[in-house]
C-alpha cells in the first residue's frame, strides 16, 4: 500500500471514529493526552511510583497547583493511581495504572517522531515565519 493510500485510510478511520463514538469523549481524551503535563507525568511514573515532591522536582517548570490538577485529572481518567500509606506522617505515591500503560506505546511513538523530525520542524517553522514576516517563537 502506498504512503498516500495509508494516510487516506488513517484519516478515514479517524473520521469514522469521530462519527461512530461520542465526540465529546474523543475530544476530552485528546485534550488530556495533548496537554502540557499529562504525558510527561505518565512518562515519569512509567518507571515506577513517585511521591508528589519527586514529581515536582523532576517535571521541569510545573507548579504545585498544576501538578495537583494534572494528577487529579489523570487519576479521574484511571491513568494514574494515588496510593496512601497509613503512616505518620502519611505517605502518598502516584503510579501509572495498567490502563495508563496502554498509552506508553503510542506516546513513545509520538515522542520518537518528534525527536526524529525536530530539525525539519524547526526549519519549516523558520521558513513559514520568514515568509509571513513573523518573528520566530522560542521553539523556532
Amino acid at each position: 500500500m502506498s504512503h498516500q493510500a495509508e494516510a487516506d485510510r488513517v484519516l478515514r478511520s479517524l473520521g469514522r471514529a469521530c462519527l461512530d463514538h461520542d465526540p465529546d469523549v474523543l475530544r476530552s481524551v485528546l485534550d488530556r493526552v495533548g496537554d502540557k503535563w499529562s504525558l510527561i507525568l505518565i512518562g515519569l511514573l512509567d518507571s515506577g511510583p513517585m511521591r508528589f515532591t519527586g514529581l515536582l522536582r523532576t517535571a521541569p517548570g510545573i507548579s504545585r497547583r498544576m501538578l495537583t490538577l494534572t494528577l487529579r485529572n489523570l487519576e479521574r481518567d484511571g491513568l494514574v493511581k494515588r496510593v496512601v500509606f497509613p503512616e505518620i506522617p502519611p505517605r502518598v505515591e502516584y503510579e501509572v495504572t495498567p490502563f495508563g500503560r496502554t498509552l506508553s506505546e503510542p506516546v513513545l511513538a509520538i515522542a520518537r517522531w518528534a525527536a526524529d523530525n525536530q530539525d525539519t520542524l524547526r526549519a519549516n517553522r523558520r521558513a513559514f515565519d520568514q515568509a509571513a514576516g513573523h518573528e520566530p517563537d522560542d521553539l523556532d
